[in-house]
């Protein structure tokens, strides 16, 4: 996994904090905002690309996607400030929600191994002795022939000089679902009908290729207009920040939501929900259930295993029932769904009840905006405190937890945590499949409740975190134990 501190992140989060600057004074549609790119890239700085009028450029598209615009419908005669008057007068988000920056993509050659100076040309010759298709021959040094290879790997894994290595495709890699290939001019596209959202593509493309389309603006423009704006925070936002929950609150508050719900709540109820179908699914003889709050997930298995489409808890996800209470208590509100990825924001596209998502990220830059300051806001009293298991959703195995903890009788529960959907992930997805349908027998030790998250670590590793895996699950445990002290 490409390291979340890079330049593709940093520049991520700067072009951000400058257009949220720009439209909270009310300057996004000036002048003001064609000049970011010259200011990110200035003429003295060591051009990135060929010549630093080509940066600039390419900063010039990012833009477009910060604002929520396609790249794809860039015109290099249009001014960003004409872009940014587009985007203000929008009525909702376009889409697809992901848009690829062609003249970023490194067209990165195809995935292949290749042998390095660092060969010895050895007497035992492992390479050679363990390629399945002979394609390996030796003179002085190693040279695999790329027509017989199959890219199996087993001279990389054989080689004890550690000489032959794997050049991936980053984002192509990253895809757990071959969603993402090369074109005819050999830059990567994506094919939607394929695609889960998982964002892995975008976390790990070096040259920041693959973009979100930001819905920042949007929600920026309501609270602006005055509009009664609801906050629905995950508890995976709740481990990105050194703060509390009440803090957190306040400063959502103070970023101008009306008001803000735990994400927690709509958990509980979501957990008290697949408990009770979990039960009833066991008495009418089904094989197994899986979870569903993981909406990548769930596209996962209704597009590439379908065999296993029947065996989706029919619970709805804790942001649909979170967006409930919101709407049971202000009836036209605007609902923003804050969360760690993009598979959210693809659900919040099909679910009524939610109009916006935002990831920690751009709420991120939404705080450092408006110099909101976490760590000097005063705690206060909190209602409706959601349960530990309820807040413990976003790690793997919290969900699976949660169900369990609910069960009436859990003598009858065999759990079974699929944590991340990467290669071996899908092919473990499959296997559920090929038992639910009778492909293959159903092992007496089989689990009968399967938890799949499709990000490793959980919620708190999604593609659009700002806080490492592992000192978020720090902070996840304090705001989980914040519950113990009510």
């Amino acid at each position: 996994m490409l390291n979340l501190n890079n330049n593709a992140t940093n520049v991520k989060k700067e072009l951000l904090i400058k257009i949220t600057k720009l439209q909270l004074n009310g300057n996004l549609n000036s002048k003001e905002i064609n000049n970011i790119p010259k200011e990110i890239a200035p003429r003295d700085k060591t051009p990135i690309g060929c010549c630093i009028y080509h940066d600039r450029e390419i900063l010039r598209m990012r833009i477009l996607a910060k604002m929520g615009i396609s790249v794809e419908k860039y015109n290099e005669e249009k001014e960003l400030e004409d872009y940014a008057t587009d985007a203000l007068n929008r009525e909702s988000p376009t889409w697809p929600m992901l848009t690829v920056l062609h003249d970023a993509c490194n067209a990165c050659v195809k995935q292949d191994y290749i042998v390095t100076n660092a060969c010895q040309g050895c007497f035992a010759r492992p390479c050679i002795i363990n390629c399945p298709k002979k394609a390996i021959d030796i003179k002085k040094r190693a040279a695999i022939n790329p027509e017989k290879c199959i890219h199996c790997g087993l001279c990389e894994r054989n080689c004890p000089y550690h000489a032959i290595i794997k050049v991936p495709v980053p984002c192509e890699e990253a895809c757990p679902v071959g969603a993402i290939s090369k074109g005819a001019d050999g830059h990567e596209v994506i094919d939607y009908h394929k695609c889960i959202f998982c964002g892995k593509c975008i976390r790990e493309c070096p040259f920041g290729a693959m973009m979100d389309k930001s819905q920042l603006l949007d929600v920026i423009k309501h609270i602006m207009n005055n509009k009664k704006v609801v906050a629905l925070y995950a508890p995976s936002i709740a481990s990105q920040f050194r703060a509390t929950s009440s803090q957190l609150e306040t400063a959502f508050k103070k970023l101008g939501f009306n008001d803000v719900i735990e994400v927690a709540l709509g958990a509980d109820i979501c957990a008290e929900k697949e408990a009770k179908e979990f039960s009833e699914r066991m008495k009418r003889g089904d094989k197994l259930m899986t979870t569903s709050c993981c909406s990548a997930y769930v596209r996962a298995v209704h597009i590439h295993v379908p065999e296993l489409d029947t065996c989706v808890s029919e619970t709805k996800s804790p942001m649909h029932y979170t967006a409930e209470i919101a709407r049971q208590k202000y009836p036209d509100c605007i609902t923003v769904f804050i969360g760690p990825c993009l598979a959210k924001r693809r659900e919040g596209f099909g679910d009524d009840l939610v109009d916006y998502v935002l990831s920690a990220e751009e709420i991120d830059a939404f705080l450092i905006a408006k110099e909101i300051d976490l760590s000097i806001i005063e705690n206060s009293d909190k209602k409706n405190i959601p349960t530990a298991t309820g807040r413990n959703f976003a790690r793997s195995g919290g969900v699976a937890e949660a169900v369990k903890s609910r069960l009436t009788d859990s003598s009858i529960l065999k759990l079974d945590v699929i944590d991340g959907l990467n290669r071996d992930g899908m092919k473990k997805l499959k296997m559920y499949g090929d038992i639910n349908s009778g492909k293959i027998q159903q092992p007496t030790d089989c689990a009968n409740l399967i938890e799949v998250m499709a990000c490793e670590g959980g919620c708190i590793a999604g593609p659009c975190t700002i806080t490492s895996a592992n000192i978020a699950s720090v902070f996840l445990n304090k705001y989980v134990k914040e519950t113990e002290k009510k």
